[in-house]
């Protein structure tokens, strides 16, 4: 007994794989406001083939990253269980920005909010639940400034996030610098300046993050 699936199944997986595949190699280059017209094309697709399986640009994105992040998300987890906060805080902030040097898709999901992406909410959730954990963890025990908010660090790093892809083709490591200067701005010293105008809110910040995703094509 043939246990394969029928012929036309068989046509429809391997298309939905090719497509995927190659979403995620044209959004590592281009980042998720590229054409879907190309996907489709190294695919060897057509669009009408693309839109059967997704029938939007989020659920292709949402198809594409669910299981990419996983180091990502490692990453916190490990970070979490680290004894020092600050020595948890720097390892996993590293280990992210390396996969926003890498792969501009992942730098977009991970630098703004993308409406419609159902997957990106467990991660956005659980990146800023290890940010907040460790800031809490590193004020505690005095080597974080006690004036800086989850939303002070997540939209520097968002800011700065979003600027890494430029440095691609001129210096891809250096990156390594301004991370380097940003985290020597969170140490608590002594008589350190009060931060000034007040924090960003939460919802101030989702908005933020919003601004700044890419230009979303159909």
């Amino acid at each position: 007994m043939d246990d394969r699936p029928p012929a036309g199944r068989r046509d429809a997986l391997r298309n939905r794989k090719l497509l995927t595949d190659k979403a995620r190699e044209v959004f590592a280059e281009q980042g998720l406001d590229a054409p879907l017209d190309e996907i489709a094309r190294r695919a060897g697709v057509g669009n009408a083939t693309l839109y059967r399986h997704f029938p939007t640009r989020a659920s292709l994105v949402d198809e594409v990253y669910r299981d990419a992040l996983t180091e990502t998300t490692s990453a916190g987890e490990r970070a979490r269980t680290a004894e020092d906060a600050w020595t948890g805080l720097t390892e996993y902030l590293r280990t992210v920005f390396a996969g926003l040097a890498a792969d501009r898709g992942t730098n977009d999901l991970m630098t703004t909010n993308l409406e419609g992406v159902t997957s990106l909410e467990e991660i956005h959730a659980h990146n800023r639940a290890t940010i907040d954990g460790l800031l809490r963890r590193g004020q505690e025990q005095g080597t974080i400034r006690p004036d800086l908010t989850t939303e002070d660090l997540l939209f520097a790093l968002a800011a700065l996030g979003r600027a890494v892809p430029a440095l691609t083709t001129v210096a891809p490591d250096a990156w390594h610098r301004p991370l380097a200067l940003l985290l020597d701005g969170l140490r608590a010293r002594p008589a350190t300046p009060a931060l000034p105008a007040p924090a960003l809110t939460s919802a101030q910040l989702g908005t933020v993050l919003l601004n700044l995703g890419p230009h979303r094509r159909r």
